[in-house]
């Protein structure tokens, strides 16, 4: 099955593109999808992820549009077919 990224900002820019469609298989998780979102993105995976391998804390991870990190469970939180995934960097303004 797919599940397509949603990219904002500067995520968007070091994927080269907003939506990226990834292959994910039954019962893969929201880690597994962004590890395929990762895969030879290596500015990409430097912005998300820290030098230990873990997701930035100020990075937003929304599974149809609710955030995995508090509404759901976490980066282990399993896909269904359609899903749509959206990466955050740190908003700001004023």
């Amino acid at each position: 099955m797919t599940v397509q990224w949603k990219l904002f900002a500067d995520l968007a820019e070091r994927a080269g593109d907003r939506h990226v469609t990834v292959d994910v298989g039954a019962g893969d998780t929201v880690e597994d999808a962004l590890e395929h979102l990762l895969e030879g993105r290596d500015e990409l995976r430097d912005r998300v992820l820290d030098d230990d391998g873990e997701l930035r804390s100020q990075i937003n991870v929304l599974r149809n549009g609710a955030n995995v990190l508090t509404e759901e469970e976490g980066l282990e939180t399993e896909l269904e077919a359609d899903d749509e995934l959206a990466l955050f960097p740190p908003v700001s303004g004023g």
